[in-house]
């Protein structure tokens, strides 16, 4: 899969910035509702679901065309409201956590560290991606948009004398997994705990994988 190289400048977080990177994370966030659906949907053992339900809601409805499609779609419609909970409990949790006071959470510790990358659109600046490292022990961890901030992560840790980094994403995000694999990410571990109920993460088949890089 080949990557559009975004020309930007990277500078540290202002406070000015916040409603940008609010926006930004709760459409990023957000934007993995549809995949994460698309995905589920395609399942082997989703689409054979899907049949079994059309075909009771032909048998219950009297061979009627209508239930059918009524039956096949409200089971689509567990599914993708399945996804969007698991999206928007990760959002809602941390809009309620770190991200309801960024000074405090990512930059009154002198470790941590946190960039916003600018790029000019229609001819004006508009945040783009963001950046943040932060101390979890002796690891740390980043999470962002695209290969110059994650090298800006990478070259920040090597540089304080940290010797891996530790992310995590999930397995619907298929453009973060070839990015961090092209960087040398391994996975370590994988899991389906999300910030939203067991059930909903089994009926989408959403699982977190962990990937570390030694540095």
């Amino acid at each position: 899969m080949a990557f559009r190289q975004v020309q930007c400048s990277i500078r540290e977080y202002h406070a000015k910035d916040k409603d940008a990177v609010i926006l930004l994370f709760h459409n990023g966030i957000l934007e993995h509702v549809y995949p994460a659906f698309f995905k589920a949907m395609s399942l082997p053992d989703e689409i054979g679901m899907t049949l079994s339900i059309s075909m009771a809601g032909y048998v219950l409805g009297g061979s009627s065309n209508f239930m059918p499609l009524l039956f096949g779609g409200a089971w689509a419609g567990l599914i993708y409201y399945c996804c969007y909970e698991i999206y928007e409990s990760y959002r809602l949790r941390r809009m309620t956590t770190n991200m309801a006071d960024i000074q405090a959470s990512f930059l009154d510790n002198s470790d941590n560290s946190f960039w916003v990358a600018e790029a000019e659109v229609n001819g004006k600046s508009k945040v783009a991606g963001v950046v943040v490292v932060v101390v979890v022990g002796r690891r740390r961890g980043p999470f962002g948009l695209g290969t110059q901030l994650a090298q800006k992560v990478m070259e920040f840790c090597k540089d304080r004398g940290f010797f891996r980094v530790v992310l995590e994403t999930s397995s619907q995000q298929t453009v973060a997994y070839a990015l961090f694999s092209k960087l040398g990410f391994m996975q370590t571990s994988c899991h389906s705990y999300t910030h939203a109920n067991s059930w909903f993460s089994k009926m989408a088949n959403v699982q977190v994988m962990r990937r570390e890089k030694y540095i």
